[in-house]
């Protein structure tokens, strides 16, 4: 008890040597400045936590089966989460504890990234029958909102516009589900899924192609390989230094992160909306394996902080984990394509 005593003694302030009290003062200001960097940590870490999978409804409350609405449901669920998350939508703050942060703010960007393709392949191939048919009204509107600024905090701000998208989403599902109207349309066709996945695989590719390169060496360019007669706009040498410079490795991670877990819900929701078509192929189980991949993907990252060993070295390098991952993801996605591709 002395020793406490003793220690909770050594807190209080010191006497005042000048005698005007400027002394206590400093160290009510010391305190209180501690107090508020403490909370904006404590802020800072609620907001940037990752978010869980939530559940993708495969029929709506009390409707039979509709094609195509878990696809866009799970849309709307996924920009709602961007907009409505524990400290809102953060790339485009720019006051403090914001403005600090950096992971949640490039896992935001991974998650609208495929929002804005998702939206981009609904508009022009989901709800489309043929190339002259007439896009949707709510569509057209939903995807150009989307590709709004990412970082616009003054009118119109960029939460405004995403909102606009929700709303126009929310109308053509409610379009979608009137039994009574049939100006609002869902294609479940082998090529429209395989349109989307184009996508998906150079996103992932692309992504596998920065995590990998947090510790790899200069590659071979290949960028002409098997096209003798083919040419690019600027020769890029025999070697091309491909390396995520280090400051910038723990925004790609994120930035996958983000991609992974928008990526995980649209394929189980695809799951549901194409399944006459991929039974059709026998192609389900492909799905499956996408899926898991995904999964993996998004495991609880149990260090503070993203290392980046290399090699066979003492530490993780937690940047090539999660290339691997999305590398199968990206071999799985490709087989399905070529499935779908089947007659």
């Amino acid at each position: 008890m002395e020793r406490l005593r003793n220690w909770f003694a050594r807190l209080k302030p010191s006497p005042d040597p000048y005698g005007d009290g400027s002394g206590r003062r400093w160290w009510i200001a010391g305190a209180g400045a501690a107090a508020i960097l403490l909370f904006g940590f404590a802020v800072g870490w609620f907001w940037s936590r990752e978010p869980d999978t939530f559940w993708v409804d495969e029929t709506p409350p009390d409707r039979a089966a509709i094609v195509g609405y878990s696809t866009v449901d799970t849309l709307i669920e996924t920009i709602t989460w961007l907009l409505e998350k524990p400290g809102g939508y953060l790339s485009n703050d720019v006051a403090p504890p914001s403005v600090w942060l950096d992971n949640m703010p490039n896992f935001e960007f991974g998650v609208l990234v495929q929002c804005r393709d998702l939206a981009r392949v609904l508009r022009n191939d989901y709800s489309r029958s043929q190339s002259q048919s007439t896009e949707d009204r709510d569509l057209a509107v939903a995807e150009p909102a989307l590709n709004f600024s990412n970082d616009s905090w003054i009118f119109p701000t960029t939460e405004s516009k995403y909102r606009e998208a929700l709303t126009a989403l929310a109308s053509y599902r409610e379009r979608l589900l009137d039994e009574n109207r049939a100006d609002a349309l869902f294609y479940s066709r082998a090529d429209n899924l395989r349109e989307w996945l184009s996508v998906v695989e150079r996103r992932l590719g692309s992504l596998s192609q920065r995590l990998s390169a947090s510790v790899s060496q200069p590659r071979v360019n290949i960028d002409l390989a098997g096209q003798p007669a083919a040419g690019e706009s600027a020769s890029r040498g025999e070697n091309i230094d491909v390396r995520t410079p280090w400051l910038e490795i723990d925004d790609v991670f994120y930035e996958a992160r983000g991609t992974a877990w928008a990526l995980l819900h649209f394929m189980r929701a695809a799951q549901f909306d194409f399944d006459g078509v991929l039974r059709d192929k026998n192609a389900i189980v492909s799905l499956r394996q996408i899926i898991r991949e995904l999964e993996g993907a998004l495991e609880p990252v149990s260090s503070p902080i993203i290392l980046n060993g290399r090699g066979y070295g003492l530490f993780a390098n937690h940047s090539l984990v999660l290339a691997s991952y999305l590398s199968r993801a990206h071999s799985a996605v490709i087989d399905l394509r070529e499935l779908l591709a089947q007659g």
